[in-house]
């Protein structure tokens, strides 16, 4: 499922890993702006922020904006066309995420934890560093976000409360993401050339990736079902596809992977394969065995990149969120989600809003590649 917000409503969308975007759901008109949406999963479930230029939802109390009583964050039920639950806070809200226990709001330097029932309360709220593209991973056992201090990442076990902290990175944190499975935790600084990932269990590092030398914006990080495989997008326009040790399962060169084979160059995308990076721990040959050279002749680099579409719109406000009004944040790109391990797609909002397939296959050569397999437009031109 796919949520596309607009200036006064919002539009779901079914995706299918052969057809795209193909089922557009019925547009719910708010007469309003909403700027921030999270599905909790495949339900009718919704939850809301108003933003734009003429937010339908209060942004905070000082606004003064009812619609159905003065609040921030609500949970829309779609099939009923009602507020199921609601949440007020008194500033912004960076981000939301939902599951069918809990609601969690990420302010500026908080997160803030709620029961989801018609009544929210509030379970526990725990300080962070300034977090201001509110980032935050929710599961059904695991919570993951930024800690007090910049760089640090908070785990907290949502059945007993422990909470664990892990000094991820020197600087401020940029992006976040969790497995399915919940054993695997990946970050990346506002530095944006390395990616770090740990285990939750211990949060122990079981790998740093380089993403590239240059200072980039990462987009978005996301780990693929198998946990196996991880995927980052960054202002470069580029998408870098990793190898990934797994804490509990053996290296998938251990298994038999059945990568689709590439018959043909470019599929349905009309796009060409990328030439994959060298092997993955041997980039450099030679020099990253030498003793003392620069660590980035040693690091790990991504096996297989591709482009992908970011649009002609300035990308300055969504580099530095906190200079954007209190009406939410501006267009996501390089939004990242995996339908199986062979198989992603790449979400960009804006005026050039498009869905991007993108699929891993075998060359002749053996080598794997990351290859646009299809794209299309998310909303109608009129």
């Amino acid at each position: 499922m796919l949520a596309v917000l607009l200036l006064d409503s919002i539009q779901d969308f079914v995706c299918s890993t052969q057809k795209h975007v193909n089922n557009e759901l019925p547009e719910v008109d708010f007469n309003g702006g909403v700027g921030t949406a999270q599905m909790l999963g495949n339900t009718n479930y919704i939850a809301l922020v108003g933003g734009g230029k003429q937010p339908k939802f209060a942004q905070n109390k000082a606004s003064r904006f009812e619609w159905g009583g003065l609040i921030h964050v609500i949970i829309w039920d779609d099939l009923k066309a009602k507020i199921a639950a609601q949440v007020s806070v008194l500033t912004s809200v960076r981000g939301v995420r939902i599951t069918r226990t809990h609601i969690v709001v990420a302010l500026l330097n908080s997160i803030r934890v709620y029961h989801f029932q018609s009544n929210p309360t509030l379970y526990q709220a725990y300080e962070t560093a300034s977090n201001p593209y509110g980032l935050c991973c929710l599961s059904a056992s695991i919570l993951i976000f930024p800690g007090r201090t910049a760089g640090q990442v908070q785990v907290v076990e949502l059945n007993s409360g422990n909470v664990s902290i892990i000094p991820a990175h020197t600087g401020a944190l940029r992006a976040l993401a969790l497995s399915r499975d919940d054993e695997i935790i990946a970050s990346a600084s506002e530095t944006g050339t390395l990616v770090r990932v740990f285990a939750t269990s211990n949060c122990a590092k079981i790998a740093e990736l380089r993403r590239g030398v240059d200072h980039a914006d990462v987009f978005s990080i996301s780990i693929s079902p198998s946990g196996q495989l991880l995927a980052v997008t960054s202002d470069k326009a580029t998408l870098h596809v990793f190898d990934i040790p797994h804490p509990s399962k053996p290296p998938r060169s251990e298994l038999a992977t059945g990568h689709r084979r590439l018959t043909s160059l470019g599929g349905g995308g009309n796009s060409s394969p990328t030439t994959p990076d060298p092997d993955a721990r041997n980039k450099w040959g030679i020099l990253g065995k030498l003793p003392l050279m620069p660590r980035l002749f040693s690091d790990i680099y991504s096996f297989a990149t591709a482009t992908f579409s970011i649009g002609e719109e300035p990308l300055s406000a969504s580099s530095n969120p906190l200079t954007a009004s209190d009406a939410g944040p501006k267009a996501s790109k390089g939004v990242i989600g995996w339908t199986s391990d062979e198989s992603l797609i790449v979400v960009g909002a804006g005026t050039d809003s498009r869905w991007e397939k993108f699929i891993i296959a075998e060359g002749e050569d053996g080598k794997r590649y990351c290859i646009r397999d299809g794209w299309k437009r998310i909303l109608r031109v009129e």
